[in-house]
């Protein structure tokens, strides 16, 4: 009884063994108590983040929503990312099967008929077989294991990866589109502006024909009326192109795009709540994917240590053998043999050691990776912070700004009329408004776009 114990246990270590190389685990990191970036008064800071909420509920627009959708479904890097899964999926089947045993049948059947030497007198002999073979390299040292580890990690690293193809699409989706709100909402101030300074020319030439102006003051007006003019032509060409760097990542052909809210209907958040430091470690899928190519690596590491040790394999075949096939499962026809092979290197030139060597350099860089992929995720949280708390003041003085060259485009105007002042200032203030509208505009868009990126950078975008 107590052999028959003896003889399990050492059956279940022979199948089981142990698994060299280190066991991984997450290197150190230096991680800020806070992000820069944050308002003064921004208090306390909660683990509530910007990030975790799901794309839709961000960005408020069903146009844009749909627009995402589509991407999402058929944007070609996204479903190049899904076929490297894919890969990732067979690559781990193929290397964990390196684990069990192989099973394999085979039959053979021959006829021989040698002819009459002076030596060799006539013969005629069949030999017929069929049998069933195993071989079995038992993972003692957990070789096999540990590659499984590192393809599974692998695995996990690409699904990773897909997700941050994800995030990022769904961000470059929203920037493409808020891009082509602004242009739209250039081409509608110019279009404006063209046709406001359309009727201010009618009126000077009114007035020069009057003789109460001269034609100085109807070319400067006409200076006002093709600087608005030729502004059209070009946002037109950008409003297109634009239409076609958003199509190709829908996944479409270029053509047009069906718009929803305007720029400035697009709601806006006073304030962004970032989360805390730390929970950026899980929310970023570039984050994740890093340490699962950490993982990998780690695990590379075993596989390379158990070359050192030798190799136990074991064989097996069992089958029937006859010289005649009818007779081939009856009688005294069946065979079978039972071995074990057993391989230790001894002498290999340094190659393993090198290999071990080249496996843990190979850990280290992978360390540097994740750690350098975890400072720069720091980094774009808090450029994203700055820029959105500072866009959002620029914002705000430009809209006061704008306010104030249009009451004073008014007041050229009033001025001009009564004779008090040269056409010069109301072209002077003119050109002044209408720069200042095109520049609220694309302060609206740099705030827009500054979300986009911290709501991005804080890992949000990827979670269906």
């Amino acid at each position: 009884m107590i052999r028959k114990h003896w003889l399990i246990g050492l059956a279940l270590v022979l199948l089981t063994g142990c698994a060299v190389g280190p066991k991984y685990k997450r290197p150190a990191v230096s991680t800020p108590e806070a992000y820069r970036g944050l308002a003064p008064d921004a208090g306390q800071q909660t683990s509530a983040s910007l990030a975790d909420e799901k794309w839709w509920t961000v960005f408020q627009d069903q146009q844009l929503q749909e627009l995402i959708r589509t991407a999402l479904a058929q944007n070609y890097d996204v479903r190049i990312a899904a076929t490297r899964i894919l890969q990732g999926q067979a690559i781990l089947g193929i290397t964990r099967a390196d684990q069990y045993p192989t099973i394999a049948a085979g039959a053979s059947a021959a006829n021989i008929r040698a002819q009459r030497t002076r030596v060799i007198p006539e013969f005629n002999t069949s030999a017929n077989e069929v049998n069933l073979s195993l071989a079995w390299e038992l993972d003692f040292w957990g070789k096999f294991r540990r590659a499984t580890e590192a393809a599974r990690a692998n695995l996990l690293a690409t699904e990773w990866a897909q997700r941050a193809v994800m995030s990022t699409l769904v961000s470059n989706v929203a920037t493409a589109y808020f891009q082509l709100r602004e242009l739209d909402l250039e081409l509608e101030i110019s279009k404006s502006t063209l046709g406001s300074r359309k009727e201010s020319l009618n009126l000077v030439e009114i007035r020069a024909r009057g003789g109460v102006t001269g034609m100085l003051d109807v070319r400067q007006s006409e200076q006002l009326v093709y600087t608005a003019a030729g502004s059209i032509p070009d946002l037109e060409r950008r409003i297109e192109q634009q239409e076609n760097f958003l199509s190709i990542l829908l996944g479409n052909n270029p053509g047009p795009i069906t718009r929803g809210k305007s720029l400035v209907e697009t709601p806006i958040l006073p304030t962004v709540p970032a989360g805390l430091p730390s929970s950026l470690l899980n929310k970023r899928p570039d984050i994740q994917a890093a340490e699962q190519q950490l993982i990998a690596a780690n695990a590379r590491i075993g596989v390379a240590r158990a070359a050192y040790f030798p190799q136990i394999t074991l064989t097996a075949v069992a089958g029937y053998q006859s010289p005649a096939l009818t007779d081939l499962f009856t009688g005294p026809a069946g065979f079978w043999n039972l071995g074990g092979q057993l391989l230790q290197p001894i002498f290999t030139g340094g190659r393993i050691r090198s290999n071990v060597r080249l496996s843990e350099a190979q850990k280290q860089e992978t360390i540097l990776v994740y750690q350098s992929t975890l400072q720069q995720a720091f980094r774009e949280v808090s450029d994203s912070l700055v820029a959105y708390r500072k866009n959002q003041e620029f914002r705000h003085q430009q809209e006061l700004l704008v306010t104030a060259a249009q009451d004073a485009t008014r007041l050229a105007g009033v001025r001009y009329s009564g004779g008090v002042s040269s056409y010069l200032e109301v072209l002077d203030s003119d050109t002044r408004y209408f720069d200042a509208q095109l520049v609220l505009a694309q302060a609206q868009l740099n705030e827009r776009v500054a979300l986009v990126q911290l709501y991005n950078a804080l890992g949000g975008g990827w979670e269906q």
